[in-house]
């Protein structure tokens, strides 16, 4: 096919002067989002971040579990961070807040997704516009993350925390992965696949545990500070 090399460099002229100016003030959107986030979230003291899925009901036993739990860490002085959706998100807003725990929420603007849940409080309630801005201030902010069965979302911010936990990115902290029925399949990939293959190694398979219980992820934050650290403190 010929194409009139005339067309394509007056089409690369604009279309370049466009990228640049559109770039130029998509930094300080970028910009604004992490000031926003920083100041809203330097405050929150040692936190624990849930994640998982937006789909999940209130008559779902995860839901009461991903509840127990925002109570739990909510009377042991923790504050909870969460994407600030429907689901187990706002199950353990709900917990938290309902035991006048600190509970923040840090959510995302998507298309297909309501506003941020009622039980966030005001001061801590963010929704930004880019996923890789919210996801810093999951990691920046927590030192613990549990993971409650979700999709792709909560898949995305899972395997984050563990590559950065092995990598030496960021301090160890607790990874947590709620339900063994749920997340059965997946550590049996990662250990006979990944780590059969030489992807990975046995010591990354223990970069998390798998509970079924909001006492056992409670007992296992818990534990884990007692040993490795006298407290909690923020990660940067």
């Amino acid at each position: 096919m010929n194409v009139d090399k005339r067309v394509i460099r007056k089409f690369e002229k604009k279309t370049w002067s466009e990228v640049k100016s559109k770039n130029s003030w998509q930094v300080f959107r970028i910009m604004a989002e992490f000031v926003e986030g920083f100041d809203a979230l330097t405050q929150v003291g040692p936190s624990v971040t849930v994640f998982g899925s937006a789909r999940t009901k209130p008559d779902d036993h995860y839901y009461e579990i991903a509840y127990q739990l925002g109570k739990f860490l909510a009377e042991e002085g923790l504050s909870v961070i969460t994407g600030g959706g429907p689901g187990i998100m706002e199950a353990t807003n709900k917990g938290a807040k309902e035991v006048g725990g600190a509970s923040a929420g840090v959510g995302i603007e998507l298309p297909f997704e309501a506003s941020n849940n009622a039980y966030i409080d005001s001061d801590k309630n963010i929704t930004f516009r880019y996923f890789f801005v919210r996801k810093l201030m999951f990691l920046k902010y927590s030192q613990a993350f549990v993971a409650f069965p979700g999709g792709l979302g909560t898949l995305d911010e899972l395997f984050e925390a563990l590559t950065l936990s092995q990598t030496g990115k960021t301090p160890k902290f607790p990874i947590l992965l709620v339900g063994s029925d749920y997340w059965s399949g997946l550590v049996d990939w990662l250990r006979d696949k990944a780590m059969a293959e030489g992807n990975i190694n046995a010591d990354d398979l223990e970069l998390f545990r798998v509970v079924d219980t909001a006492e056992e992820a409670m007992d296992s934050i818990t534990r884990f500070f007692k040993k490795f650290r006298k407290e909690m403190v923020p990660n940067f």
